[in-house]
């Protein structure tokens, strides 16, 4: 499991323990499953996806060090 938590300068968008997190980064989308490398990396347009649940952003980064993931992002307001 991993412990995943996204903030936008609003509000913590979500805190919990996930099993994967996709994330669209600058480089490509890649996937974040249990005992992945430590890894900092700028994110682009895309979605967030975890556990089911999809969320639009408009760019922000990515960082992951021992199963926990946080994400600060800037969120798509409609």
């Amino acid at each position: 499991m991993l412990k995943l938590k996204i903030v936008s300068p609003e509000r913590i968008e979500f805190a919990g323990e996930v099993e994967s997190v996709k994330v669209p980064g600058t480089m490509g989308n890649f996937e974040i499953l249990t005992d992945h490398a430590p890894i900092i990396s700028s994110l682009q347009k895309g979605v967030v996806e975890y556990d089911g649940q999809k969320l639009d952003i408009m760019g922000g980064f990515v960082a992951v060090q021992k199963n926990e993931v946080s994400i600060c992002v800037e969120i798509e307001n409609p």
